[in-house]
């Protein structure tokens, strides 16, 4: 898998990068991951990336001129015009970082995990010129609902996201199964529950998790878990990620989700 980030700021990815899952899947090559300076494609002095939007408003917008040509550099082919537009490649994904995407979830993670290269463009200032987002991106995205300066966070987010997914990546392949978003939790599938959807796979919560000591504070560790019966510990996890889910996260509950 390849990822290419392309941004205003490339030094912002020297840091998480260079640690955990991410620097152990670059020295094992299951990642690589290569970072653009959006500059190196201005074509002024001042190497200007963004300029004021059409009709007024406030902030700048980032130019559509150095976003084309940086992704043409790394696909090493055009991206086409209003004539003729590229052809997608259904193994490469170009991704737009935008607050006005469609959420960024488990199941886009592991969409992204079955391509072969993921080019994520990090947005800047008042956000984009919509050319981008239209005729160059293959999709936008957003991590949450909230706003931030830029696009880089979310990219590192993908990147984590979509890398501890891929064979090799974990110490034990299990753990990306057995967590909160997957359809499992207990190493199996719920079956049905009361307040829970039977068809399908269900999205929930990771169950809660306890280490030693088995008592800290007066709080003490639920007893079953320490009881060494397998069947009534999986019992427990699924209720104990319904219940859990069901607190934290209502809109997985509500008919939002499959829980």
């Amino acid at each position: 898998m390849r990822f290419d980030l392309i941004s205003i700021f490339p030094e912002f990815f020297a840091g998480p990068l260079d640690h955990g899952i991410l620097r152990r899947a670059r020295e094992t090559g299951i990642v690589e991951v290569n970072v653009q300076d959006l500059r190196m494609f201005t074509k002024d002095r001042h190497r200007t990336v963004d300029d004021r939007p059409f009709g007024g408003g406030e902030g700048m917008v980032l130019k559509p001129e150095p976003l084309f040509e940086a992704v043409e550099h790394l696909l090493g082919e055009p991206a086409g015009d209003a004539t003729q537009k590229r052809k997608p490649d259904d193994r490469t994904a170009i991704v737009l970082l935008s607050a006005s995407g469609q959420r960024f979830s488990q199941e886009t993670a592991r969409r992204f995990a079955g391509l072969e290269r993921i080019i994520l463009i990090c947005g800047r200032y008042e956000g984009v010129d919509e050319r981008v987002a239209e005729y160059l991106a293959t999709e936008e995205i957003s991590t949450g609902d909230y706003v931030l300066s830029g696009g880089e966070l979310p990219a590192m987010l993908i990147v984590d996201a979509v890398t501890r997914l891929l064979p090799g990546s974990l110490g034990n392949e299990a753990s990306s199964q057995n967590e909160s978003f997957s359809a499992s939790v207990g190493g199996e599938n719920f079956p049905a529950a009361k307040g829970t959807r039977a068809s399908g796979a269900q999205i929930v919560l990771d169950f809660p998790h306890y280490t030693r000591p088995a008592e800290y504070r007066g709080w003490k560790v639920p007893e079953v878990l320490v009881g060494g019966n397998h069947a009534e510990i999986a019992a427990w996890r699924r209720a104990a990620a319904i219940e859990k889910t069901q607190r934290n996260r209502p809109d997985l509950a509500d008919g939002h989700g499959s829980v």
